[in-house]
């Protein structure tokens, strides 16, 4: 036995400094407590896997081959984290789980010949982290009270924008290889496409026999972890005043459009916010029109909106949304 006290002090070479994030990166386990508030649990899977799973849920007919895989059923590496996930949805339906939300924050490996050859990377080869979950069965335990309703898309929808907040991204329909090609929607964050959510394609639901359709999402987690920091405003001095107005549109006008053309409206920062409470689809014009209403938000800094004010601002909104999406008054 030597001791401690024996031991020589040896000061560092360098100076040591403290490595502080920035507030507008969180870390990964921030990410994790998250997706965990909301009821998902982590799992931690193998890079490589099924050989199937890389054809039938990422699209990808040239998967990066193992020269010696573990086992005949991990022969390749794998470019999504979903079937990964689903294994373990399986693997839990298997034992009589009814419910089973998972996620998991991995590594995928894609081909890119811009990638050189460094001490943290593989030429030609990328290797970006992502974050994936995947939510099935009922949206909560069975309770007396009320009735049980099964996990759909707009739960998980309504999750990743919980996830991504104060960010507020974009939904817009597209097609993924392992979603249903009607139920499937690509996520956006200032222009930039980030991942995808939606609800398992029928044909896989098939294969990997499942009562019900899980609905699944798949997010760059470098997108995820930057967040804008929040900004102090002070409370509003004056009362803000509400106004509804329902607008007649065609069937294709998204609620997007809708919400853009509102905001756009030359209205001279009056304007402060606006929700779309109420859709409304007329029997004569089933599958051509639809009416929207729009609760208007309308305040000032300086002082209280007079009635011309506010009709003025309320006409701007009105003409541009006739202007963007031919939007007319319903009466």
């Amino acid at each position: 036995m030597v001791g401690y006290t024996q031991l020589p002090t040896t000061p560092p070479l360098a100076p040591i400094t403290a490595k502080i994030r920035k507030e507008s990166v969180r870390g990964p386990f921030a990410v994790r407590r998250s997706l965990a508030a909301l009821g998902y649990q982590e799992t931690i899977n193998f890079s490589f896997v099924e050989e199937r799973w890389e054809h039938e849920l990422a699209g990808n007919p040239n998967p990066l081959k193992l020269l010696n895989p573990i086992a005949s059923q991990m022969s390749v590496m794998r470019t999504s984290l979903l079937g990964s996930l689903l294994q373990v949805v399986k693997f839990n339906l298997d034992r009589k789980a009814d419910r089973v939300r998972v996620f998991e924050l991995g590594r995928v490996f894609l081909r890119d010949a811009s990638v050189k050859d460094s001490d943290t990377t593989v030429e030609g080869l990328s290797q970006p982290m992502r974050v994936s979950g995947v939510a099935y069965g009922p949206v909560s335990s069975t309770s007396w009270g009320g009735k049980v309703r099964n996990v759909d898309f707009f739960d998980v929808k309504g999750e990743i924008e919980a996830l991504l907040a104060p960010a507020k991204p974009v939904f817009a329909s597209a097609e993924h290889p392992a979603m249903h090609p009607g139920r499937c929607a690509q996520v956006s964050l200032h222009g930039n496409v980030v991942g995808h959510v939606g609800e398992l394609h029928p044909r896989w639901r098939q294969s990997w026999d499942l009562q019900q359709a899980p609905i699944l999402f798949e997010l760059d987690l470098e997108a995820v972890l930057k967040r804008h920091v929040p900004v102090a405003q002070g409370v509003a001095k004056f009362q803000a005043v509400e106004r509804d107005i329902a607008v007649v549109v065609a069937e294709k006008v998204t609620h997007a459009e809708l919400m853009a053309a509102v905001h756009e409206a030359p209205t001279a920062g009056l304007l402060r916010s606006a929700v779309l409470f109420d859709v409304f689809r007329p029997q004569a014009s089933l599958g051509v029109e639809k009416s929207l209403a729009v609760r208007l938000v309308l305040n000032s800094d300086e002082a209280s909106l007079t009635d011309v004010q506010i009709e003025s601002t309320v006409k701007s909104v009105l003409d541009h949304l006739a202007l963007k999406i031919a939007a007319r008054l319903r009466t």
